[in-house]
């Protein structure tokens, strides 16, 4: 088990001292095949901020640019979120019935028993499509994905591509409005970043592994194998597990190297987010006071600016 600890880590330190840190933990911890947690949670940071390093080291692309990559992952990953268990169902063609994320009916594929009305597609494959080519750096592939996102959003109403049902359900985000299909500003968003990166010559974009899509595969079988849907509190717990645990990995990210660039996707996410709640502000809304759920979502932006101001300050007094 402590081989897993080690993915934390950038390829390169794994190759030269992956052998000494699994000693270190053998000696150091006989017997157990997992450290104390907080031991872990040490190990998880210092590969975090390994990969930081690494990744600032790495002059062959601006830090702008970078940041507006990791800024169009983290929408895609934010619109495709609703719809995971509806592409799950889609792929292995089970129909989910009384399971299904906030619709008025099953009937909603060719092959489902239910009403006349059917939709050929979920809408869920296009930010799936959109993420999975921003992963492998295709801006030019991303940005027609992300248009034909805004396309199905603006034109939901009489469409048997898409349909409209799903896609007019609530979809929950952590805290704050929910946002569907029909919120042009997440879409919008996207496509505006995957057109500045398909301008901005998209060979110098990063290429992610395929392996960074085994724990989407795993959300999905989750999503779509228990029936969770995205207004469910398991969904909404495990989500805001998930942004916690990505605004800290920001953070310590920005701690250790002191750039900016963990700094936009950050605030993108926030924007649209904010921009829900500005829209329908009584959604989901009733227990958390306006201020409050602002607050929470705009103050890791001054955070991050404080903390990489901060370390490029101790770097030059060093």
């Amino acid at each position: 088990m402590n081989r897993l600890l080690l993915a934390a880590y950038p390829e390169s330190y794994r190759s030269r001292h992956g052998r000494e840190l699994l000693a270190c933990l053998t000696e150091a911890y006989p017997g157990r095949s997992w450290p104390p947690p907080r031991e872990v949670a040490a190990l998880v940071r210092a590969g975090v901020q390994a990969r930081a390093r690494a990744t600032v080291d790495d002059t062959t692309r601006p830090w702008w640019l970078d940041g507006i990559h990791l800024a169009a992952l983290a929408l895609a990953a934010l619109a495709l979120v609703p719809y995971l268990q509806d592409v799950w169902h889609w792929a292995l063609r089970i129909d989910p019935g009384q399971h299904a994320i906030a619709f008025h009916f099953s009937g909603w594929y060719p092959w489902a028993g239910g009403p006349t009305r059917v939709r050929l597609l979920p809408y869920g494959l296009l930010p799936l499509g959109c993420l999975i080519a921003l992963l492998r750096g295709r801006a030019w592939i991303a940005l027609p994905v992300a248009a034909a996102m805004i396309w199905a959003g603006a034109t939901s109403h009489g469409r048997t591509l898409f349909g409209d049902e799903g896609k007019a359900g609530l979809s929950y985000y952590g805290l704050g409005a929910p946002i569907t299909a029909r919120d042009l500003a997440l879409s919008g968003t996207l496509c505006a970043a995957c057109a500045v990166l398909a301008l901005c010559r998209p060979s110098r974009l990063r290429r992610r592994s395929y392996r960074w899509l085994a724990p989407l595969v795993l959300a999905m079988f989750m999503a779509g194998g228990l029936h969770i849907i995205s207004v469910s509190p398991a969904f909404q717990r495990g989500l805001f597990v998930l942004e916690v645990a990505a605004l800290l990995g920001a953070w310590v990210a920005t701690a250790a190297t002191g750039d900016h660039r963990w700094l936009i996707p950050v605030a993108a996410v926030a924007i649209v987010r904010t921009q829900a709640i500005v829209v329908q502000p009584d959604a989901f809304m009733q227990s958390f006071p306006d201020l409050v759920v602002f607050l929470l979502l705009i103050a890791p932006l001054p955070a991050l600016a404080y903390t990489a101001q901060r370390r490029q300050a101790q770097a030059l007094a060093e």
